[in-house]
């Protein structure tokens, strides 16, 4: 608000409102970019190999867990090669549970970052999920580029169509870890049934089947988690071959928001009652 010549207060509108919104998108950006660099170098530091374990930690796992699948069975069906199939499963749920089940502790072991006016709950676990999406990919990347160099497997097909499953998925993530940031701050029960309930989402996510697979009426059942139709369009992205008939990313969106919106009204209480002393 302003006072012109004539003496009348005249409130700021159209491009002043929108440069005010614009400077403050970019202060968050920086604020976010920010906290990004310092978890990166909090969580794997410049020992041995540093930066590096972002990529290898998630990608470790998923090789494992490919090596072991293959031990078991190797076949998938529908032609695809068995370990892009099992490498575009498990690496986005190592995503989906890093981010869930280190929202746990997002809060505590950054409380003293809460004292700058700037830096917000939410930016904490914006930049920690980046992290998580960032590392997830790149070590899906490397993987199934590792599978094709051998002659083990295949490029994407669809890239944009795998890169939307992601995403998707990271945003219903990202709003199931807000709401279990401010639950954890408030309750130690939340603390400890997290870490046992992502693995009980492990058989419910679609990362290790098709839904093809799944017999009537457990089928249906199944895809009303809203975790199946990133994990079904995603191996829609990798194999030109399959095409999903339960892939609902209205869906998914609609899940995706009601958490976000739960999330970030669970922040904004949890905020009001944290003491920082």
């Amino acid at each position: 608000m302003f006072v012109s010549q004539s003496g009348i207060a005249v409130t700021a509108k159209g491009p002043a409102r929108r440069g005010a919104t614009t400077r403050g998108l970019a202060v968050q950006t920086h604020v976010v970019g920010a906290l990004l660099m310092r978890e990166l170098h909090t969580r794997f530091g410049r020992d041995n190999i540093g930066y590096l374990w972002a990529v290898f930690e998630p990608g470790l796992l998923a090789l494992a867990v490919t090596l072991l699948h293959l031990a078991a069975s190797s076949r998938t069906g529908f032609g695809m090669d068995p370990i892009p199939f099992w490498v575009v499963g498990y690496t986005p749920f190592c995503m989906f549970r890093f981010m869930v089940l280190r929202a746990e502790a997002a809060i505590e072991s950054n409380r003293t970052l809460l004292y700058h006016r700037m830096v917000t709950i939410t930016d904490l676990l914006i930049a920690r999920n980046l992290l998580e999406f960032a590392s997830a990919a790149m070590a899906m990347a490397i993987l199934v580029g590792g599978a094709w160099l051998c002659g083990l497997g295949n490029l994407p097909d669809r890239p944009l169509l795998m890169f939307a499953g992601m995403a998707q998925l990271w945003w219903l993530s990202f709003g199931l870890s807000l709401i279990v940031a401010a639950a954890s701050e408030n309750s130690t029960v939340v603390q400890r049934i997290i870490h046992p309930a992502t693995y009980v989402s492990l058989p419910l996510s679609g990362a290790f089947f098709l839904l093809k697979w799944i017999p009537h009426p457990w089928r249906e059942y199944l895809t009303w988690s809203p975790l199946i139709s990133p994990f079904e369009q995603i191996r829609e992205g990798q194999f030109a071959s399959f095409d999903s008939a339960y892939v609902y990313p209205t869906y998914v969106i609609g899940w995706s928001l009601v958490l976000t919106i739960l999330g970030l009204v669970a922040i904004r209480i949890t905020r009001r009652r944290m003491h920082l002393d």
